[in-house]
């Protein structure tokens, strides 16, 4: 499935204009998800190049919350067994017209089988001092804002 990432540059605008002609704006959520040693939880997709932390869409008649349970345990293998923290909300506007990010902090956890088939190539735990070389811009932002102080960029 990593001949996904060859096309995808060519696939993106057809498939952004998909989701604005079908929902007009656009949704989307993400989790930072620590383990004991305080690791982040961290993808790789089979269809985009980077590292990225674990979330995708909001599906309609699903709430921000059930669509962040419902791709960690899709992505990455992870039933959240506690409260989550919403800690800031992003446009993307400059990569996808009319879609925001929610950023969530999950710390309760606990494993099971992730479910997605063929989405993602790799999952990784890294210290948030010592991140991947290849992690999307976004993602390290948001990974300095919460373990470096750095202020909340309101862009993704």
């Amino acid at each position: 499935m990593l001949w996904l990432r060859r096309i995808e540059p060519t696939l993106r605008p057809l498939i952004h204009m998909a989701f604005r002609l079908k929902r007009g704006l656009t949704l989307g959520v993400r989790g930072v998800v620590t383990d004991a040693e305080g690791r982040v939880l961290m993808v790789q997709h089979t269809y985009m190049n980077g590292w990225y932390l674990p979330g995708g869409g909001v599906e309609r008649r699903e709430t921000a919350r059930q669509a962040l349970f419902r791709e960690l345990q899709e992505e990455a293998g992870v039933r959240v067994t506690g409260p989550v923290r919403l800690v800031s909300i992003h446009s993307n506007e400059p990569h996808h017209k009319g879609d925001h990010v929610l950023v969530y902090r999950v710390e309760t956890w606990e494993p099971c089988a992730a479910s997605a088939q063929g989405e993602i190539h790799e999952v990784g735990w890294f210290a948030p001092d010592a991140l991947p070389d290849d992690i999307t811009p976004g993602n390290r932002r948001r990974i300095a804002e919460l373990f470096q102080g750095a202020d909340i960029d309101p862009m993704w």
